[in-house]
């Protein structure tokens, strides 16, 4: 009703993904932000860090036309650095986070999956690979923006792309393509500590890294 009626309403959401742990998966909502980001006008942002965060709480202050939703993470996450401009860029929905002198392939993650795809980019970048990592923390706002700016984010050129969010799959096969692949969840979790599920379903910098030298061809 809030989006229906283009109320400024702020929806925080504190269960996002399988991290939850040992609540089991009536708790671990793999659907919720996929279905949240599915109604017209509302703005869903899945933020990576405290930095996120905050600029997406701006945001939906901000917002006059419309709800905002809030999806955090239970983790404990890592800052990641950024420059001014990149700190700008994070109200457009989408940014280059970390980048390469030649990209080979971009990784495209939200919240907590965002410092697994940095660190699979290390791992790569070790092997010789450029890779972009692109936090997409709203993907609606990412996706209403100018044509220029997604280009320059997600260039047409650079077919090798992988998305993580540990949820459903559905929504991110419209950002890598046929060509990409999407590392997500379309089961339910289970019950155990979060770092033993993000183990055993796969949510790792090791996996990741497997499937990019896949699509590579290395």
């Amino acid at each position: 009703m809030a989006a229906l009626m283009e109320a400024r309403v702020i929806f925080v959401f504190t269960h996002d993904s399988i991290g939850l742990g040992e609540d089991g998966p009536t708790h671990q909502a793999v659907e919720h932000t996929a279905s949240l980001r599915l109604i017209p006008n509302m703005w869903v942002w899945r933020p990576c860090d405290a930095v996120e965060t905050a600029v997406a709480w701006q945001d939906a202050i901000e917002r006059a036309n419309g709800p905002s939703s809030l999806v955090l993470t239970r983790q404990a996450l890592p800052a990641q650095p950024r420059q001014a401009a990149q700190i700008a860029a994070i109200r457009r929905g989408g940014y280059v986070l970390r980048d390469a002198d030649r990209v080979d392939l971009i990784l495209i993650a939200t919240g907590s999956e965002v410092a697994l795809a940095v660190a699979a980019a290390d791992a790569l970048a070790a092997k010789g690979h450029g890779v972009r990592v692109v936090s997409m923390p709203c993907p609606t706002v990412f996706a209403a923006q100018d044509a220029a700016w997604r280009e320059a984010v997600l260039p047409a050129a650079i077919k090798h792309r992988i998305a993580i969010e540990a949820g459903v799959t559905e929504t991110w096969h419209r950002w890598v393509g046929t060509a990409g692949r999407v590392v997500g969840l379309d089961t339910f979790g289970k019950s155990a500590p979060a770092k033993d599920l993000f183990q055993h379903f796969g949510f790792t910098p090791e996996r990741i890294a497997k499937e990019a030298l896949e699509l590579l061809g290395a």
